[in-house]
């Protein structure tokens, strides 16, 4: 018998008590009998034949009995073991039973249970339940790496790896829970299972799931499935498949999408979202999509995520659609071509600290959200502009320089003007302060003086949508430079007031420039012979300007204190300001003059510098004086209660209260501008947030609306004024404001109880039974919280109004509109939102939509619609949450009944 120094340690670990001790047996050596002689054969022996037969013996007898390595034990590591009630030791039949909330821990395996028995001898471990009064729980729940399951019963053998289980649940990425009533494991590759269901629900009863009869399970990598079955609320549908394959990687894998289906009043019927995805690396991926319709209109989209860790993210997409109206040969037959491009690129703060490359870009055709037969978003139907904006910036370290290169795009989706900029480039140069002392000390008014510089330059496209990306749109393009400096200082005077001084220039480079001519046979607009051609030429073109100014401020506070009530004091802060500057005529040096008729004496005056991107040279002589005044308002209130150690609160009345205009001196009429007013001011607990704006004139205007050196019979005229107010209400507003009463109520009773009468019918025992009554103090109050569902809400609410007065016709009010926009959730799972808006100027309502959204566990469903307008329109969607089985899904539109042309 040979002993086994892996057991000794085992049962050296499990019975503490007991003191096992073996004797080590030497292995005895194999007697092999010895051949008769036989008389028959030659006597002669051959010493070498014996040799090697002796040899040959002996070997064969050492290599089988005296092998120093041992066979591999079944149990290859330290089991340890807990329970919380008790441990039955068999050191006979070698087992260990260990009872209520049992764990064995086996290298990578761990296992809970309620019974857990270990056996030794068999090389097996089953684990089971608890099954009393209450039922069975303390299911068990083995964990081996990152898997886990949880099942009814288990036996597993050391072994073999094999493992037996029944009512197995268990999860796999991504998001997919397995349900098995009997599983056997063969290894730890391959998993075979009966009777299973397939789901993402949480539930122990699952609202829907995919039953099968029999499967073959690899972890983190597939489950193939024979036929299934889609099963919702355990009602099978009619919705079977032959077989099924489940990847089950952690990493993304390709695969195709499954397009939805639908009719179209105008394009028939279709297949939209079709495609294919492509799991490109850990770091990309693309998305291929289209839509087919049956009158021949198509459309594809491409949409692709790049993330790099701690470098930069982003995502990029493209949208093309050919939308046909009718069918070709009808009269009412049209067509459409439209596009679109987004792309977001964020770069991570710690790739580079001194340098930063972003990308914001929406371009593409005017009317694509309009007319798009797929895209319904909303926020770009109603928004009239695409803005892009490429841009990388670098901070040169230990220099006040930075650079930053762009490349921007603005399009007006109504008048189809396009502009860009390839590229935009700028150089700044932060103040510095030459004159300063020593550690940056700046006392006095030449420490003060401050440079700093700036160089802009840009090459701009201005074109229309239809010539978007044409040669065409390169023939009217502007190329300039800009250099600006600015210099100054203050320094403080009648010890209350700052006094600023600045001195700025400006130099413009052009690249071509115009040169207008009289053509005597031109026909002109008016049918009228000869007119003013005007060329662009190419070639360098500068100007340059400068101009000085001054400026007076201080601060003034004036106190009002109470002595009576909450209101403790109020405070005005005036800033008053006045501002002198000085700027030559520079234009006159570089205009031009051109005869403009068949009248040699009618002379027009023009720039060459006229359609330059950073305008002509500053005409007229500029010699101002600036008036600002800025009013804040605030108050201080005190707590409610005068015995509080809370501090007064400070409320302000008005954010901003401001007025400016200017005087010029060199006018020779007209000499005050207008005056530009605003106020912003927030009420009700500054829930509501209000801002007023207006132009006042105070000249008067002649009967063709022309401004007029007389004053206004009052003091001034309001050319043109708007107001806009937003007011956010919400649930949460009046929940605090319960929790604050009840929170007084609480401090001013002895108990914290209130015998208030029952008027709402809260003490009423919802059972109608003689138990719990009023009296009892049972369930009554707890009950009663059914009466008392809360309904989280929020409303929004926004008004606007524009008033116009030019002198003439336009005078009134132009736009007053309110609007609204809310969520309201009707149930903990049912959410409702709405925006819409009245025109109280023109009597209708503004567009409109609402949304009604279901949480459905593992289901989601969402209705869009827009009842009326020009865009009326709805969407429904209903499917699973989880990706893995987005494809289980009813997704229906009714696309807006537009018009293309």
């Amino acid at each position: 018998m040979q002993s086994n120094r892996s057991y000794i340690l085992f049962f050296l670990l499990l019975f503490a008590a007991i003191q096992i001790s073996a004797q080590d047996i030497k292995p005895k050596g194999v007697k092999i009998p010895k051949k008769a002689k036989d008389t028959i054969v030659s006597p002669k022996k051959d010493s070498l034949n014996v040799k090697k037969k002796d040899s040959l013996l002996l070997k064969k007898k050492d290599t089988l009995k005296l092998d120093s390595i041992k066979p591999k034990e079944s149990i290859e590591d330290i089991i340890t073991h807990t329970a919380k009630d008790y441990t039955i030791q068999d050191a006979k039949n070698k087992t260990v039973t260990l009872y209520n909330d049992a764990n064995v821990i086996y290298g990578d395996i761990d296992l809970k249970a309620g019974i857990i028995i270990v056996d030794y001898k068999n090389n097996t471990l089953y684990a089971k339940g608890i099954k009393d009064s209450l039922g069975y729980h303390q299911r068990p729940v083995f964990k081996q790496g990152d898997q886990e399951s949880v099942q009814d019963s288990m036996i597993y053998n050391f072994k073999t790896k094999k493992a037996l289980i029944y009512n197995i649940k268990t999860r796999q990425e991504p998001g997919v829970i397995l349900l098995s009533e009997k599983t056997k494991r063969v290894n730890d590759s391959t998993i075979y299972l009966r009777k299973i269901r397939f789901t993402t629900s949480e539930k122990d009863n699952p609202d829907y799931y995919i039953a099968t009869s029999k499967a073959k399970f690899v972890p983190k990598k597939k489950i193939i499935v024979g036929p299934s079955n889609l099963v919702i609320a355990d009602v099978p549908t009619p919705l079977f498949l032959p077989f099924a394959y489940f990847p089950m990687g952690e990493s993304r894998s390709s695969g195709f999408i499954i397009p939805s289906w639908g009719q179209n009043n105008n394009q028939g019927y279709f297949l939209q979202n079709g495609g294919y995805y492509f799991a490109v690396n850990d770091y990309l991926d693309l998305t291929l999509t289209g839509d087919v319709y049956t009158n021949g209109s198509w459309g594809l989209r491409g949409d692709s995520n790049y993330v790099m860790r701690y470098r930069f993210n982003g995502n990029f997409s493209i949208r093309f659609e050919k939308i046909l109206q009718s069918f070709r040969g009808f009269d009412d037959f049209s067509e459409a071509t439209n596009f679109n491009v987004r792309w977001f690129h964020n770069q991570d703060a710690k790739a580079s600290p001194n340098s930063r490359f972003s990308a914001s870009v929406n371009l593409g055709s005017s009317q694509y959200f309009r007319q798009s037969l797929n895209e319904f978003n909303n926020s770009q139907f109603l928004t009239n502009t695409f803005n892009s904006s490429i841009s990388y910036q670098k901070r040169f370290v230990g220099t006040p320089f930075n650079l930053n290169v762009s490349a921007t795009h603005s399009q007006n989706t109504n008048t189809e003007d396009v502009s860009m900029t390839l590229p935009s480039a700028q150089l700044t140069m932060d103040r510095i302060f030459p004159f300063a002392g020593k550690g940056g000390v700046k006392k006095n008014p030449i420490q003060k003086l401050g440079f700093n510089y700036n160089m802009r330059g840009e090459y701009r496209i201005r074109t229309k949508d239809s010539l978007f990306f044409k040669a065409e749109m390169f023939e009217t393009a502007k190329a300039g430079v800009q250099h600006t400096t600015n210099t100054s200082t203050n320094l403080k005077v009648f010890k209350f007031f700052t006094l600023a001084g600045n001195v700025s220039y400006k130099e413009v480079w052009n690249f071509d420039y115009i040169n207008k001519t009289y053509d005597a046979t031109l026909v002109n607009t008016d049918n009228m012979i000869g007119g003013v051609v005007t060329d662009t030429i190419k070639g360098f073109k500068s100007f340059r300007e400068y101009n000085t100014g001054l400026s007076l401020s201080t601060n003034i506070y004036g106190t009002f204190n109470f002595k009576k009530g909450r209101l403790k004091s109020i405070r005005h802060t005036f800033r008053p300001s006045v501002s002198y500057s000085y700027r030559p005529d520079f234009a006159d040096r570089h205009n031009r003059t051109v005869q403009q008729s068949s009248d040699p004496t009618d002379i027009l005056t023009y720039s060459p510098f006229e359609q330059g991107i950073y305008g002509r040279p500053s005409s007229g002589l500029s010699n101002s004086i600036g008036i600002s005044l800025n009013n804040v308002v605030e108050a201080k209130v005190a707590p409610k209660d005068p015995d509080s150690d809370e501090e007064d609160k400070k409320i302000t009345i008005l954010n901003n209260l401001n007025f400016q205009t200017s005087y010029n001196i060199a006018a020779d009429s007209l000499r005050w501008s207008a005056v530009n007013a605003n106020m912003g001011t927030r009420l009700f607990k500054e829930k509501m947030a209000v801002n007023l704006t207006a132009v006042l004139d105070p000249y008067q205007l002649n009967d063709q609306g022309q401004r007029i050196d007389k004053f206004n019979k009052g003091i001034f005229r309001i050319t043109n004024a708007n107001l806009t107010a937003n007011y956010t209400l919400s649930s949460k507003d009046f929940e605090k404001k319960e929790d604050d009463e009840k929170k007084d109520d609480t401090s001013k009773s002895g108990n914290g109880n209130q015998n208030t009468p029952d008027v709402l019918g809260e003490n009423i025992n919802p059972t109608n039974g003689f138990q719990g009554g009023q009296g009892s103090g049972g369930g009554g109050v707890k009950e009663a919280e059914l009466y008392k569902a809360k309904i989280p809400w929020s409303l929004n609410i926004a008004y606007t109004a524009t008033y116009t007065n030019n002198g003439i016709s336009n005078i009134g009010v132009n736009t007053h509109t309110a609007m609204f926009s809310g969520n309201v959730e009707l149930t903990p799972k049912w959410n409702l939102g709405f925006s819409t808006g009245y025109d109280i100027n023109g009597g209708g309502f503004t567009y409109s939509r609402f949304n009604f959204s279901r949480d459905l566990d593992s289901w989601r469903f969402n209705f869009n619609w827009v009842p009326f307008g020009t865009n009326t329109s709805y969407t429904f969607f209903i499917g699973v949450k989880s990706s893995v089985l987005s494809d289980l899904k009813w997704d229906k539109n009714k696309p807006p009944d537009r018009v293309l042309f």
